[in-house]
């Protein structure tokens, strides 16, 4: 057969899923797995994609299978593994070849690589793949960072197996060096945010008012035919009304309550606070998932000190749910305005000139976030290419002008009933942070200075000024 247009390596569920998608589009595509019977069955059960699948059983055997310049995506685990591949390569490549990490890496980790790869004539490429299994096999939203002469050679192939949403590919050049893993953090900072989310309304609900799962997921489906409109709101009334077929209870009743994670969220939180850049729903999804992991403490704690008040023996109302509905969408379009703040701020300090429109667009469709939402925010962009911040722009004005009261009085009653919301209470206090003229840090100045002769701005003088509280000590 013809040389591959493309290479693959790592044929667990996510590589075998794009490898498939590839053969599936056209594109004849070599793969090599470290454990070659992971190759040999991966090829025996390709079925009818068999003649696009070049099945490899070396890194030599791979590489001459290729069409030069000849692209490799390595769906490895992010970290030394990639290293390894691309050491284990390098003596087969040559000038203008391209090894692109398709894995969630940290895009430190994906700009050192460039910088080790420079002068070797091999081009690298970070691409974020977003959409869990199913979306690398039937269309992820892709997300590119390096050279845009290395990306038009693969271009073809990365927007044929993306998603699509009304006839656009969800993928697109974002920028160099490690821009596109640089936005798929954030975008999983986001995900944290917006999951935590849900799960405090779902809380509200079950531990408020005593709602059983079914109950709880036909809300969410009904949610999901509003402004809600998402996949993850769509997931979380399928799971909330799936049976466990063991016992016939509710499914999530079975379910330990003890998140994981793979470090994107923390990573986005930290980049985050090294950039000064406020981003407290994301914050505050990262902690509840740590503090998830303490399942132990949080037994002997609730033993300390109580447990919560008793459900309420009424079902919320229709202005509750409504409030519960607007509340989680004013969440949403905080975190939202948040993460893409931190974007902002991360174009900039490396000049990677961020398209924020497009990075929109290219979420509105095989990621785990897509949702109706993202066509708003792409307008707002459109409408204001050159905006301060999203919360500035007239279109979230408006979304968060009709949520934010519903978001204020979830928030209030959830407290008072002792009922977790860290991420919608921390949305809550950035907005309110965020339109406040007059803040409180005069008084944090006066505190530093006071301690620390750090000094301070006068409203009514320029220049640095200093207070009269250590004048005593000085004499």
């Amino acid at each position: 057969m013809a040389k591959a247009e493309i290479g693959l390596i790592g044929l667990g569920v996510m590589g075998a899923g794009l490898a498939l998608n590839i053969a599936e589009k056209g594109y004849p595509v070599a793969v090599y797995n470290r454990t070659s019977a992971r190759t040999g069955a991966f090829f025996e059960n390709a079925g009818d994609l068999r003649g696009n699948i070049v099945p490899c059983t070396s890194l030599k055997e791979l590489a001459a299978q290729i069409r030069p310049p000849r692209p490799i995506i390595l769906m490895v685990q992010a970290g030394k593994a990639v290293d390894e591949q691309i050491r284990g390569l390098r003596e087969f490549l040559s000038e203008g070849d391209i090894v692109i990490d398709g894995g969630n890496a940290n895009f430190r980790d994906t700009m050192r690589r460039f910088d080790d790869l420079e002068g070797s004539g091999i081009t690298f490429i970070g691409m974020g793949v977003s959409g869990g299994a199913f979306g690398a096999r039937h269309g992820p939203s892709i997300m590119v960072g390096g050279c845009r002469e290395a990306y038009a050679r693969v271009e073809p192939i990365l927007t044929a197996i993306a998603a699509r949403y009304e006839g656009e590919p969800c993928a697109a050049w974002l920028g160099e060096g490690g821009a596109g893993h640089f936005v798929k953090t954030v975008h999983n900072g986001i995900e944290y945010a917006d999951m935590q989310m849900i799960a405090e309304v779902y809380g509200v609900l079950r531990d408020g008012f005593g709602m059983a799962a079914g109950e709880i997921g036909a809300i969410f489906g009904c949610w999901n035919a509003g402004r809600l409109n998402s996949y993850l709101v769509e997931i979380t009334a399928e799971v909330l009304a799936t049976a466990d077929p063991g016992t016939g209870r509710p499914l999530v009743d079975m379910i330990l309550d003890r998140a994981g994670q793979k470090g994107t969220g923390r990573w986005a939180v930290i980049e985050a606070q090294m950039m000064g850049v406020p981003a407290t729903a994301i914050e505050a999804a990262v902690a509840a998932r740590s503090l998830s992991a303490e399942k132990a403490m949080r037994a002997r704690a609730a033993a300390a000190y109580g447990g919560r008040a008793a459900p309420s023996a009424d079902k919320p109302d229709a202005a509750f749910l409504e409030d519960l509905e607007l509340g989680l969408f004013a969440g949403k379009v905080a975190a939202y305005a948040q993460g893409f703040a931190v974007m902002e701020e991360a174009s900039c300090e490396f000049r990677w000139d961020l398209p924020m429109a497009t990075i929109a667009r290219i979420w509105r469709a095989g990621c785990i976030i897509r949702s109706q939402f993202l066509d708003r925010l792409a307008r707002a962009y459109d409408d204001d290419p050159d905006a301060e911040h999203l919360l500035l722009t007239r279109d979230f004005v408006a979304m968060m002008g009709e949520s934010h009261a519903s978001l204020r009085r979830v928030v209030a009653r959830a407290a008072l009933a002792g009922l977790p919301v860290p991420a919608l209470s921390a949305a809550l206090g950035y907005f309110d942070l965020f339109r406040q003229a007059r803040g409180t840090a005069n008084l944090i100045q006066g505190q530093r200075d006071y301690f620390g002769a750090h000094g301070f701005e006068r409203v009514d003088a320029e220049g640095l000024h200093h207070g009269p509280w250590n004048a005593a000590e000085e004499g």
